[in-house]
C-alpha cells in the first residue's frame, strides 16, 4: 500500500522501516560511509510502499531554495525489475503536482540511474561529480 506522509505523521515503525531500507540500499549495498539521516527528513514529504510491516520502496520530496527536490529513491533489492520504481515515480509526480506545481524540479542523481530519470523528462545540467563517495549528476525536469 502506498503512503504519503509528512515527518510528524510517520509512526515509529514506519520511520524505522524507512531508515532500514535506506541504510540497506545507500550504505550497505552501495558500500558508502556517510550520514544517511539528515535534517531534510524533518521537513520532507515521505513516499513509501508499505507491505507486510516493511517499507519496500521509498522516496522523499522537499523544497530547497525555491526548487522542488526529491531523493533517496530506492526499491528493496529483491523486488527490483517489477515496476515498483515506475510506480514510485508516479507517486513522486503526484506530490510534485499537488504540493510544488509551480516550482522548478531538480535532482541530484547517481550517474548509474541517469537514463532512468531521462525517461521521466529530466535533463542533465553540468558535469558529473562525486557526492557522498559516489558519482552524481545534477538534473532538472523539463516541463
Amino acid at each position: 500500500m502506498w503512503k504519503i506522509k509528512k515527518f510528524e505523521e510517520l509512526t515509529t515503525d514506519e520511520l524505522f522501516e524507512i531508515l532500514r531500507l535506506r541504510v540497506s540500499i545507500f550504505v550497505v549495498e552501495q558500500e558508502r560511509i556517510y550520514q544517511e539521516v539528515d535534517e531534510v527528513d524533518k521537513h520532507a514529504i515521505h513516499i513509501f510502499n508499505w507491505e507486510d510491516g516493511r517499507v519496500i520502496a521509498y522516496a522523499r520530496v522537499f523544497k530547497e531554495n525555491d526548487v522542488a527536490v526529491f531523493g533517496r529513491v530506492g526499491v528493496k533489492k529483491s523486488l527490483r525489475g517489477n515496476g515498483l520504481a515506475n510506480e514510485l515515480m508516479e507517486k513522486i509526480f503526484d506530490v510534485l503536482n499537488s504540493e510544488f506545481k509551480n516550482d522548478k524540479v531538480k535532482i541530484i542523481a547517481q550517474t548509474e540511474v541517469q537514463r532512468f530519470y531521462e525517461k521521466w523528462g529530466f535533463t542533465v545540467i553540468g558535469e558529473p561529480y562525486i557526492h557522498e563517495h559516489t558519482p552524481h549528476i545534477d538534473m532538472q525536469l523539463v516541463k
